[in-house]
This record gives C-alpha cells, structure tokens and sequence, in this order.
C-alpha cells in the first residue's frame, strides 16, 4: 500500500506541520473534551502504523488508542490524508541532526546513512511513504538540510548534489524494504528464512541436476560467500545477507561520491579520507 503526501487540504495540513499559531487548536464547536492534542493524535498514529503498518491508520483506530471516538479527532486532523503527513514528518524528528565533520565528508555521510537505515527498519510504514511527492514539513527538511550541509563541504555543485542526495535516499529506502520484506514473509507465512531456503535447496538439486553447469558464476558466489566469515546465528537469513550488502554498496556508493568529488569539486575541497 503506497501513500502519497498532500492529498487533503494542503493549507491546513502545512499549516498543522509547520505549526501556524492557531493551526494545532481544535475547531470551535461542540464536541472535543480537553487533553488531546495535535501531537498526542500523531504519536498514537505512529503507534498503530508501528505495530500494525499503514493500512491498520484509521481515524477510529487512532481514536481508539486515545481513548476517543474517531469522529473526536476530526476537531484537531482534517482527515486521515494530513494525519499520515503529519505521522511522517513527526517521525523524521528522531533523526540527528548534527554530524561531526572533523574527519571529513565521508565519514559524517557514513554515519547519516546508517542512521537513517536504522530509522526505516524501526518505522518501516515510512517506506511506503511516496518519496514522489514530499511532505514539505519542518523535519523532512531538516533532515534534507542535515545531509546537505555535509555534502556541500564537498565543492559539489547543486546540480550533481541533487541527484546524489536522491540517490542516497533511493538506496537507503531499497534497502531497508528488503529487510521488511523478510521479516513480514516469516510472519506472514510462518516459515522463516532458513526453512524456506532448505525446503528449496533440497528439491532444486533434484530437479536441476545440470545447474552448476549451466550456471557456474552462480554457483561460485553462492560457494565463495558461505566461506567468508561466520554467521551470526540468531540473525535471520535474508536479513543477515540485506544488511550486508547495504554495508557493501554504502562504501561503493561513497566511492563514487568521492570520485565524483576528486573530477568535479571546487578547487582546495577536502578529500574524504575512508569511512
């Protein structure tokens, strides 16, 4: 279920994100009993899209988690549509914000990409965010601003750092969802990673007796990965062999970052020394 940013009022959803004097007080009439709020509403719906994913949000089951009937929160959300907005750009708060620049480019850019890997595993509805469209809320853009006031220390120009950033994010959002996708496969069919795969390899060597072969490539980086460095027992298959490979394109991805820096940043930008 993909969600797409800005599909209610968009005055009042930016005017609820960016926290216009007025914007966070109920609407005037009968009805909403003091103590809730904008913010408690927004947190009890990151709560349910936490346990349950986005599709479980509804104004009645948001309710429900404040003790109030879905109809009661329509006084402080317009509709679901801003309350997803709202859910996101809150969410992004939990991001850092400052990174120690002292050892270069590289490893500030390091540290925020595993920072916000970490972030979509914990909040992983976020990935189904539509990065098409954006929210256009205070922490969204602190989070740009953030990842920003790194790169641009390496004489990039606006142009190629568009598309950096861009990239980074695309990668980052890719690989977290693989991992998502694992853990929600187990728990959806009850078989985890490890049984799946031995159920298969058993009866694929059975029926494609010549697939060495055939594919030989294949069957050497299948042979050659299992024989590097132990695996950590209590991590499931899929998710072991994700989180390893974002590790793996996160330093292919800075090379070329710093490739890109060597034959096009200003003249006297620092060069990254490693992450």
């Amino acid at each position: 279920m993909m969600v797409f940013a800005g599909q209610g009022d968009f005055r009042r959803s930016l005017a609820l994100l960016w926290r216009t004097p007025g914007a966070a007080a109920p609407r005037t009439g009968p009805g909403p009993r003091p103590g809730l709020t904008v913010d408690g509403i927004v947190d009890a719906g990151i709560a349910v899209a936490d346990a349950s994913g986005i599709s479980a949000v509804s104004m009645r089951e948001v309710g429900r988690r404040v003790g109030r009937t879905g109809m009661a929160l329509y006084t402080y959300v317009p509709s679901k549509d801003e309350l997803v907005d709202l859910m996101y750009d809150r969410s992004l708060a939990e991001l850092p914000t400052d990174y120690d620049l002292g050892a270069g480019w590289r490893s500030a850019l390091a540290a925020w990409m595993h920072d916000y890997w970490a972030f979509c595993l914990r909040h992983p509805w976020t990935l189904q965010v539509s990065q098409a469209r954006p929210v256009l809320g205070p922490n969204e853009n602190t989070m740009l601003e953030t990842v920003l006031r790194i790169l641009f220390t390496t004489g990039l120009s606006a142009g190629v750092l568009r598309r950096v950033v861009g990239t980074l994010i695309n990668y980052i959002r890719g690989a977290a969802q693989t991992v998502v996708d694992s853990r929600q496969a187990a728990a959806a069919t009850g078989v985890t990673d490890e049984d799946w795969w031995s159920a298969r390899s058993a009866a694929f060597t059975e029926i494609v007796p010549d697939f060495a072969e055939r594919f030989p490539m294949v069957v050497r980086l299948s042979a050659e990965s299992e024989a590097g460095a132990p695996a950590d027992p209590d991590q499931p298959y899929l998710e072991r062999e994700a989180t390893e490979a974002f590790d793996a394109g996160l330093a292919v991805l800075l090379d070329g970052v710093e490739a890109t820096v060597r034959q096009h940043g200003l003249p006297g930008a620092p060069v990254a020394e490693g992450a």
